[in-house]
């Protein structure tokens, strides 16, 4: 045992080989429907099962603290300077003690903040911009909805770069990036290179919003995802929220260019808390290159057969010479090897086109098959209900600016960033007591139908038991704090009102978040990353339309009317969703088990 693993409280056996591949075998079943469970207190919770629902409530609950994590030996830890982490890699992340899975959650989460707060901290330095640069606001406004654009778009790749390449390299790169872009955002000379230097910015940063919901899902079990998920959220969500605070400040006191390099500062911390604390979660998977050696093999030696200069190997032979296999036996048993055939030039190339092709198609076109996942209908339905209340929330950022900044309120730009503080708290609230609250509700329902894995004892989690009475309450506390705060707004009502509003908007909207995505890592299980790419990517897409067309239609028929109707839409759709789930959630769900899109 190392020095390090002495100091983060692991008491581990030594690792084997066989441990060092077997993740799979520790990970949730095929089926969205399957329980994650703990073998080593299969007999524990078959007693609690005979005793009854309450003791079996009582017997869910986690059990990973008290098993023995197997380390992985450092030579054969994945990522990027995977030696360098002070968290070792372990054969089943679901057996890192809590305090351990609360660090790399705290740090995630800081690392979700990133993209978020850039787009954010530049919007109290708009007209600084457009002034030192010599463009019109319109023009600077595009380098905060292109960012958000970026933001929608890049996820998708780096959800597939993550699921073949590990968590934890996508991380340590993208950071890379973010603090290189970040350094020539701040020294840009001119309009052009500000916005490109800030997609880009905004394009590395986003990693975080795909692969970071893929790593809570890789180290906390079911019972337990909702209130993680809540922390990990209040990332994302508190960036915006905190930064304009930030940029205002700054921008004052040293100019717009300071909320650049503040990035890059934050950039570099986060990647230095990332190198140290983050260990590689994501299961051992098939390596690209070798799946594509192999499919190629297969592709060149069926055009063998109809090639006469071509050797004699079948395409068995080829395949396991490919993938470094025995050659099949004959039928009297005895393993023969493969015998050396002549591979003619044309065969050669073709191969290695072939393989090639397939790598690049399984690394830039695949992913964008990540939008079809929408034609589930439960998908769909929890995607869209995320989507309306994230737009509405960069529709109300533009109107806190847009209102508080001229009469009748007329505050300075670092008081306008302070009237953010009552989101934040919402969020806080909801993250910390809304979480716990569903993980109940979860165990409830599954205590309720009497749902045990008749293998283990153990309680069976479905992902439509999240969408119960936490989210009425923010289908319904939502849209009322919408209309609240744009009446009290509009008609210039004393400050406390509308941001007494902005409480119990962060609050159900935050109900919503969190339960929506911690529904799309349970409805994909073996495609998390891809589920929450998903999710950004069409909410990033309308958060950007929200940011763009919230002013003009501010300006025509105010906060009171747009408001309302952004409450209405969120309601009806809300309801929609909530009634859709309960009536057809079971249905919805056994229709995607088994389906290989989600393989």
């Amino acid at each position: 045992m190392s020095d390090e693993e002495k100091d983060i409280g692991f008491e581990v056996k030594p690792s084997s080989a066989s441990h060092a591949h077997e993740p799979a075998e520790d990970r949730p079943k095929t089926g969205t429907s399957s329980v994650l469970s703990d073998d080593d207190e299969i007999n524990q919770q078959q007693d609690a099962a005979n005793q009854g629902p309450q003791l079996q409530t009582i017997a869910s609950r986690s059990s990973a603290v008290s098993r023995t994590p197997t380390i992985i030996p450092r030579r054969e830890r994945r990522g990027l300077l995977a030696h360098v982490c002070l968290i070792p890699e372990v054969s089943n992340p679901y057996e890192y003690s809590r305090k351990i899975k609360w660090t790399i959650t705290f740090f995630v989460a800081l690392a979700a903040m990133a993209a978020p707060t850039g787009s954010a901290i530049v919007l109290p330095a708009l007209n600084d911009i457009a002034a030192d640069l010599d463009t019109t606001p319109t023009i600077t406004n595009m380098s905060v909805a292109f960012y958000m654009l970026a933001m929608a778009i890049f996820p998708l790749w780096w959800s597939s770069f993550s699921e073949t390449l590990g968590r934890r390299t996508i991380y340590l790169s993208s950071f890379v990036l973010f603090v290189l872009w970040g350094v020539l955002s701040a020294v840009a000379s001119n309009i052009s290179m500000l916005i490109v230097m800030r997609v880009l910015s905004g394009g590395a940063s986003a990693s975080v919003q795909a692969v970071g919901g893929g790593t809570i899902a890789d180290i906390w079990e079911v019972r337990e995802r909702g209130r993680a998920m809540g922390i990990f959220y209040l990332g994302p969500l508190c960036g915006p929220l905190i930064a304009p605070i930030v940029g205002g400040a700054l921008a004052e006191g040293l100019g717009w260019r300071s909320t650049q390099w503040f990035l890059v500062i934050y950039g570099a911390v986060v990647w230095i808390c990332i190198c140290f604390f983050l260990p590689e979660t994501l299961r051992r998977t098939k390596n690209v290159v070798a799946e594509a050696e192999k499919e190629a093999a297969k592709t060149t030696a069926a055009a063998a057969n109809d090639d006469p200069l071509a050797g004699s190997s079948t395409a068995e032979e080829v395949e396991a010479a490919a993938g470094g296999l025995e050659k099949p036996t004959t039928n009297t048993g005895t393993a023969q090897r493969p015998s050396l055939q002549r591979m003619s030039t044309r065969q050669s190339v073709q191969r290695a086109t072939t393989k090639w092709l397939l790598v690049a198609r399984r690394c830039f076109v695949d992913p964008l098959r990540i939008i079809l996942y929408l034609r589930f209908p439960a998908i769909f339905l929890v995607v869209s209900y995320a989507t309306i209340a994230f737009a509405c929330l960069y529709v109300l950022n533009i109107s806190i600016e847009a209102t508080f900044s001229h009469a009748p309120y007329g505050f300075a730009t670092v008081v306008v960033g302070l009237l953010y503080i009552p989101n934040s708290l919402g969020y806080i609230a909801a993250s910390v007591f809304g979480g716990r609250w569903i993980d109940s509700i979860m165990r409830r329902e599954a205590a309720r139908a009497n749902r045990v894995d008749p293998a283990t004892g153990r309680l069976q989690f479905l992902p439509e038991d999240r969408m119960r009475e936490n989210a009425w309450l923010g289908a319904v506390l939502f849209p009322a704090a919408l209309v609240w705060y744009g009446w009290t707004a509009e008609e210039g009502v004393f400050w406390l009102a509308p941001m007494v509003a902005n409480f119990f908007f962060g609050v159900g909207s935050m109900l919503i978040f969190a339960m929506a995505t911690t529904m799309l890592t349970e409805f994909m299980p073996k495609k998390a990353s891809n589920g929450i790419a998903l999710n950004n990517f069409v909410r990033n897409i309308f958060s950007c339309v929200g940011s763009v067309v919230a002013q003009p239609l501010i300006a025509a028929i105010g906060n009171g009317w747009l408001f309302t109707g952004l409450a209405v839409i969120s309601f009806v759709w809300g309801c929609t969703c909530i009634w859709a789930m309960k009536r057809f959630g079971e249905r919805m769900r056994k229709g995607m088990d088994g389906h290989k899109a989600f393989a």
